[in-house]
């Protein structure tokens, strides 16, 4: 049949690059040639004179063509130009799609991936061999990777499928279209389905991009293809695909080459279910969400630079330091492979010698001991707080174990926790770690919206929730078998989806039993960060790393069995029964840090006598200015304490100071730490005072904690970390750190680990690039200076933020300070944005008078001063300024735009 030329340019696509060749067809069209379309590099690496190190294959979907992958080309190309590894891309059409021929043949899954076959035949391609697809381009590169296992050295697919499962109905635009009386109308007769897909990349695309997309389409005969691709899902097990979609489903384990899988989450078609299909058949993938990206990823983020630093880490590095490419190496079962990536396999080198008691360890030694465990401050028996043994509380654990187990809870199985700290959460977190589940932990700080992003991307096997979360998860669609911690009325519970209680749990439990533990190594937590500085990332916790967690606090802090510990501070809520000491959660939203006041505070050091006190800023900040309603046994109760802590952001010396006037006898700690690594360095009150006469400007940290390591990369004249690791005094820039407690990684973030590993040289374990500025001073202490995506980089070099802004907050008439960045990249001006005393009324350019006051109390040229009446700051500590949000409303203000709030 007549093919359609391509055009001779395409917007962002090198000339040079579209060609056209002819090839022989192959099953259904054996004996006659078919002319295909291609977006090809070689000829130009030829041209260069480049070393191709290999050819990636790319496949698109449905109903797109082979200009999706242009921005690979794009970067592959410049990479190489710059003396990075040549890969040839080659960019397919497939037959019916794009420039590719029209024919009259059917084309199912197993003719296409016959015909993806013929076609990497007749290119004759040599070396390493790695495919590419997206949509319904992954069974079709992936069938063929299964059917030759000796000629692929890596896979990697974007937003795809290769099993629905049995009674869960297709995705909604996929039924309209695929409807008999639709299918033609919606994909052939009318552009609706190629419309449609269009329409799903966020930010829309470009016209000229839009235009190009459509122009190979233009005619209904053009568009048969789409239809086609579409009637061929195979929805039901006797159509005609299914039995080639299982051949590709079925062979994916024995799959053992590297292999990438990238997901946009808003995705209307591929749900998180269809990823967690093929991470369980891929179970060493490499694995990375781009949070708030749909099913046009390739047109909406830099997937490309992620799948070019996969091959330079996952297939170059790895042949260079082990073995040959797959064509050179005999076929592998799926029992030879490490499922771990590379850094897991360098910590677990580093730390499995190391001996790690688990976190439950106590709740084993103390079982027949009937003093109490936790105080729970919000249930109440004979108008006293419910006090818990550790004798009930281990029987509970042990009982809730079984229970789970029996119900089909097994080790790995990710299990999501909707309850509020208290002894039913206690006892549930640890059944679960005993038996080797993985628990999720995200706290409704994140807004609703975080929330369940959080949830859904986790893709939890249960939910085990009270009646609020519950209900959420019914009315958000989170995934999961549902487990109810309270027992609900039998109407409430079918209306919930609950086919359980914990309950009914450990009753089952008391006649089952405890599996094996789990192994140190194994995965444990996945921690949901606060989301301050962008989408909230899960961060992932083997059981050894949460032991070492617990070691550490209990050696800095003397946590002995009778210390007794009151918690107000999400992360460590849970951690008093590992550390074998009453735990005690005082009334509050834990999720509203400023819910609490110094009533409750007093109350839960009485209830749990109570020697340690460890409470957010946030929270500290509102029980110092609800300390006038304490009474005297208040005052009292809070003078027996002997430690408090406050962490989770920078805290003030003033705040420290006006909280040591309600603990007077405790000494003032404040960590600094982060959700990848919750204990790094330590500072307390009197050492504070001491730092305040010294010249280093920040907010000084302290020093590491136990067998922590605090090293500084330096930022360069564009403000990159780019500076060799070094603990030398007085270099400014990022903060990288090392602990036994430090996380194993994100949960299903490779790019992001990625980059926020650092590679040492000489010394040994893993490190994580905090994000954080600063640096350290003769005595080894670290000062923090700002987050380095707000350092502002000026003509004269990089700023960072919270030195001036220490200076600015000098000013009497100043409560909060922001110094932001205005203007283009390399040239940027500083500007002040502050909070006053007492608070403006609106939002805009400062007083002359109060101008003057912020120039003059600082050593930074300003270009303008700026009043709000509130700083914002982030949804979880309260406490974090969002400088990047007021640097793009100080812009809009300075070319004159109407302030409003920022």
């Amino acid at each position: 049949m007549v093919s359609v030329a391509p055009p001779t340019a395409l917007p962002g696509v090198e000339p040079g690059v579209s060609r056209l060749i002819t090839i022989p067809g192959v099953g259904a069209d054996a004996g006659t040639d078919r002319r295909w379309h291609l977006l090809d590099t070689g000829a130009i690496l030829d041209e260069l004179g480049a070393d191709v190190v290999g050819t990636i294959v790319a496949v698109h979907g449905n109903p797109t063509w082979s200009y999706l992958w242009r921005s690979l080309i794009a970067t592959s190309l410049d990479r190489a130009r710059a003396g990075g590894a040549a890969w040839r891309i080659v960019a397919v059409d497939q037959l019916e799609m794009g420039y590719s021929e029209r024919t009259a043949v059917t084309r199912g899954l197993d003719q296409r991936i016959r015909d993806l076959g013929a076609l990497i035949d007749s290119l004759d391609l040599t070396g390493r061999l790695v495919t590419l697809g997206h949509d319904w381009g992954g069974p079709v590169s992936l069938g063929w990777a299964v059917r030759h296992r000796d000629r692929v050295d890596g896979i990697a697919v974007l937003n795809t499928a290769v099993h629905h499962p049995a009674g869960m109905p297709l995705p909604s635009a996929l039924r309209v279209a695929g409807a008999r009386a639709m299918l033609a109308a919606t994909t052939v007769r009318t552009t609706a389905f190629l419309d449609t897909t269009l329409a799903l990349a966020d930010p829309a695309l470009a016209p000229e991009v839009r235009a190009t997309y459509r122009a190979p389409y233009e005619t209904p005969d053009r568009r048969r293809g789409i239809g086609a691709f579409v009637a061929d899902i195979p929805a039901t097990p006797d159509h005609p695909s299914t039995p080639a979609l299982d051949e590709v489903a079925g062979g994916l384990p024995r799959l053992t080459v590297p292999a990438l899988l990238l997901r946009g989450p808003r995705d209307p078609v591929f749900g998180e279910h269809h990823l967690d299909d093929l991470a369980r058949r891929l179970p060493h993938a490499d694995v990375h969400r781009y949070e708030g990206a749909g099913h046009m990823l390739a047109e909406e983020r830099p997937y490309a630079d992620a799948v070019l630093d996969w091959l330079d880490d996952r297939v170059l590095a790895a042949e260079s330091s082990a073995t040959s490419p797959a064509s050179d190496r005999p076929d592998a079962d799926v029992s030879d492979v490490d499922a771990t990536d590379a850094d897991s396999t360098d910590a677990a080198a580093t730390d499995a010698d190391s001996p790690s008691t688990p976190l439950w360890h106590r709740l084993v030694e103390r079982r027949e001991d009937d003093d109490t465990a936790v105080v729970d401050l919000t249930r109440r028996v004979d108008g006293e707080p419910l006090k818990v043994s550790w004798r009930a509380l281990a029987t509970r654990v042990d009982e809730l174990a079984a229970g789970l187990a029996a119900f089909g809870v097994r080790p790995g199985d990710r299990v999501s926790l909707l309850v509020q700290p208290g002894p039913t959460l206690t006892a549930v977190l640890y059944a679960c770690l005993r038996i080797g589940a993985v628990v999720v932990v995200a706290d409704r700080g994140l807004g609703i919206r975080g929330l369940s992003r959080a949830v859904r991307g986790t893709e939890p096997s249960f939910v085990i929730g009270e009646q609020a979360g519950l209900a959420a998860a019914r009315a958000l669609g989170w995934p999961g078998r549902r487990i109810s911690a309270p027992q609900l009325p039998a109407a409430a519970a079918r209306a919930l989806g609950v086919e359980t209680s914990l309950a009914e749990l450990a009753a089952s439990g008391r006649r089952g039993t405890v599996p094996a533990e789990p192994q140190p190594d194994d995965e444990a937590a996945i921690l949901f960060t606060s989301g301050s500085t962008g989408p909230a990332k899960g961060v992932v916790y083997t059981h050894r790393q949460l032991s070492a967690l617990r070691d550490a606090l209990a050696r800095h802090f003397a946590v002995e069995p009778d210390t007794g510990l009151v918690t107000g501070f999400a992360p460590f809520a849970l951690l008093g029964p590992a550390l074998g000491t009453r735990s005690a959660t005082p009334r509050m939203d834990v999720s509203a840090p400023r819910t609490l006041t110094a009533s409750a505070v007093a109350e839960a050091v009485r209830a749990s006598r109570a020697g340690i006190v460890f409470l957010s800023p946030a929270a500290l900040a509102n029980v110092c200015a609800t300390s006038d309603a304490l009474t005297d046994a208040d005052r009292a109760a809070l003078g027996e304490v002997r430690t408090f802590l406050s962490t989770g952001a920078p805290v003030g010396i003033e705040l420290l100071r006006r909280a040591h006037e309600l603990m007077p006898n405790a000494q003032a700690h404040t960590p600094y730490g982060m959700t990848e690594c919750l204990l790094v360095t330590d500072v307390t009150l009197d050492q504070l005072e001491d730092a305040q006469r010294s010249p280093d400007a920040g907010v000084c940290v302290g020093t590491p904690i136990g067998a922590g390591r605090v090293r500084i990369s330096a930022l360069d004249a564009e403000g990159r970390a780019s500076g060799e690791l070094s603990d030398a005094p007085g270099i400014t820039g990022e903060v990288v750190v090392s602990a036994p407690h430090l996380k194993q990684g994100y949960h299903r973030l490779w790019a992001t680990d990625r980059e926020a590993a650092r590679a040492t040289g000489s010394e040994s374990g893993r490190w994580h690039r905090t994000g954080d500025v600063g640096h350290l001073d003769a005595g080894g202490r670290l000062w923090i200076e700002g987050r380095l995506p707000h350092v502002i980089v000026t003509a004269s070099g990089p700023v960072t933020p919270v030195g001036p802004e220490q200076q600015v907050e000098t000013v009497d008439a100043v409560r909060r300070a922001a110094i932001v960045g205005v203007g283009p990249r390399m040239r940027r001006v500083c500007a002040a944005v502050v909070e006053t005393v007492p608070g403006a009324r609106r939002p805009g350019l400062a007083s002359a008078e109060l101008t003057e006051q912020v120039r003059g109390a600082t050593d930074l040229p300003l270009a303008a001063v700026l009043v709000v009446p509130a700083l914002p700051t982030d949804i979880r500590h309260n406490s974090k300024i969002d400088r990047s949000r007021l640097s793009a409303w100080a812009e809009r203000v300075l070319a004159g735009e109407k302030p409003s709030a920022p």
